[in-house]
């Protein structure tokens, strides 16, 4: 499946819970993941008011079948190693498993 169909549908599902997804460019970071995907959680508790935390996954899109390049795949490990979570979504389903 192409990544423009899989951005569209990941798109589409976190707005209609309430998210964003921000494209986000880097500069002098080559491989750091395309989306920020934003979402409420309604169940959190501080330092937000008592219904509302935010979540925050950076996605790395790919089209089916396709792995990232070691370099991204470096990077992606940069970042987790800082404590942000990071995904690789290739599919569908790969966005149903992020969101549920």
């Amino acid at each position: 499946m192409r990544e423009s169909v899989i951005e569209k549908y990941l798109v589409k599902q976190v707005k209609a819970l309430g998210g964003e997804v921000r494209k986000v460019q880097w500069v002098g970071h080559r491989g750091a993941p395309d989306r920020l995907v934003m979402l409420p959680d309604r169940f959190a508790t501080n330092p937000y008011p008592m219904w509302f935390k935010p979540i925050t996954v950076w996605v790395e899109l790919k089209a089916t079948g396709v792995a990232p390049e070691a370099h991204q795949l470096r990077e992606h490990d940069r970042m987790r190693s800082m404590g942000q979570r990071v995904e690789v979504i290739d599919s569908i389903e790969a966005v149903d498993r992020l969101l549920a």
